[in-house]
């Protein structure tokens, strides 16, 4: 995230922290199946890189239990003030929150054993600046976990809505101005080997959801919170904003409709 709350491309605002806490739900089996894979056990000292307001890292807490640590890294004091109440309320201890930018990352030399990124590189400018630092910061034979886009463009919705094609490559193009890259994933095996890490897993991480499932509020609530910024931004027309959005409340009342999600990939590296 950057360095002024406004600035994070998504917002910071109360929509967006109910919309992240749905989205972190929705996506926590896969969550969880990649924190397998990476071997987070008791004990550990995990790095939550772009924590956000923390749904991750409070799962990531009860693996590790009160016997590991886990770091919590973001950008938004907001989001971190809310990860610090939430964990307070729950009587977990172990979750040390820090305001930084996740570019200059300042943990200690090989002392994490896990760091996990979900959804962050897409949006740095620099991540081989991100990678850097978390490999540094991990011990020999630790982990870095991440998930994140590939081709963000290769959603699709069914049936077909042309308003829904002419808005999507704007929600790229704020990406890009801010020097996000919603292909980072692509990028990813060749930055993490220049920084002696291993890539051990790698797989796609592709879902589909049918408009009767609850993923399918996935998109509606980013739809519903993003696009009417880009409408502010004139990156998008209110006309074009209006005619998807009428056309994703129809697909919703479609038992056949269904949204393919962006394409995504899952990275575990080792650190040798």
């Amino acid at each position: 995230m950057t360095s002024h709350e406004n600035e994070y491309v998504l917002g910071t605002d109360d929509a967006e922290l109910v919309r992240l806490g749905l989205q972190h739900r929705l996506w926590s089996a896969q969550a969880f199946a990649c924190w397998e894979r990476a071997g987070v056990t008791p004990g550990h000292t995990v790095l939550d890189v772009g924590s956000g307001p923390g749904f991750a890292s409070l799962d990531l807490a009860q693996l590790v239990t009160a016997s590991g640590r886990v770091i919590a890294v973001d950008e938004s004091e907001r989001f971190l003030r809310y990860l610090a109440q939430r964990a307070a309320s729950l009587g977990i201890a172990h979750i040390e929150t820090r305001v930084g930018d996740v570019h200059t990352l300042d943990i200690p030399a090989q002392s994490v054993d896990v760091a996990y990124a979900r959804w962050v590189l897409c949006f740095t400018p620099r991540p081989e600046d991100v990678v850097a630092r978390v490999a540094s910061a991990l011990k020999p034979g630790g982990v870095f976990a991440v998930q994140d886009y590939i081709n963000w463009g290769a959603l699709s919705l069914s049936p077909r809505s042309d308003a829904f094609l002419r808005v999507m490559p704007s929600v790229g193009k704020s990406w890009r101005d801010r020097g996000g890259d919603w292909q980072v994933g692509g990028r990813l095996p060749a930055l993490l080997a220049a920084r002696g890490l291993r890539v051990d897993y790698i797989e796609p991480l592709q879902r589909v959801a049918r408009s009767t499932d609850p993923l399918w509020q996935w998109p509606t609530t980013f739809f519903a919170n993003f696009i009417p910024r880009l409408v502010e931004q004139g990156l998008v027309s209110e006309r074009d904003w209006r005619e998807m959005e009428s056309d994703w409340n129809e697909r919703s009342r479609d038992p056949n409709a269904f949204f393919w999600t962006p394409s995504m990939v899952e990275i575990v590296a080792r650190r040798v």
